[in-house]
């Protein structure tokens, strides 16, 4: 797991660590120094911990004027143990809403598991959300097997075509275009 670097190829678009109303602003990062583990695998520097000692992410783009942002996921969501979603809706989630963001998407291409215990935490942020909307690209079958179990569906848009988004060689402003035509289609 240490050589899944969070994509990179948007750097000269986006840089959390430049953005001053970032969770991540001015944070610095080794090029070299391997610190972080998801339990004993070590991860690449690059990515940002939020108070998860399981799920790591990387905000990889961040649209104020649309109200939108993309974030990468790695490692293991872990309501059960962790309460990941309270750590993240708290850490970072609260404070994009407050600068605007009410549009999320998430890559779970690297999310390796999900442990869900109730849907509490997701009602409150869809909530919060007024007009917009939470979208899960590229998530694995049995994440989202998990997720209808615990009925935290009501809350998140994933499937069918947002799980086959090559995300990768779209521009950020092409993927967001992609998953609001997607969801659009839904909602109508």
């Amino acid at each position: 797991m240490h050589d899944i670097e969070p994509h990179y190829h948007w750097l000269h678009l986006y840089n959390s660590e430049e953005d001053k109303h970032s969770p991540f602003f001015e944070q610095e990062h080794s090029e070299f120094e391997f610190s972080q583990t998801v339990y004993n695998y070590l991860i690449h520097p690059q990515w940002d911990g939020f108070g998860s000692p399981t799920l790591y992410l990387k905000i990889l783009f961040v649209d104020y004027d649309a109200g939108v942002g993309i974030i990468e996921l790695i490692g293991e969501w872990n309501d059960v143990i962790q309460n990941d979603v309270m750590v993240l809706k708290r850490a970072i989630i609260e404070s994009m809403i407050d600068q605007g963001i009410h549009r999320f998407i998430f890559l779970g291409d690297n999310l390796l598991n999900f442990h869900a215990a109730d849907d509490a935490y997701y009602e409150e942020w869809y909530n919060e959300l007024e007009e917009g909307w939470i979208a899960f690209v590229n998530f694995r079958d049995h994440v989202l097997d998990e997720i209808k179990q615990y009925k935290i569906d009501y809350y998140l848009n994933f499937g069918g075509e947002l799980d086959v988004l090559h995300w990768r060689k779209l521009s950020p402003h092409q993927l967001i275009e992609k998953v609001t035509q997607i969801i659009d289609r839904r909602l109508s």
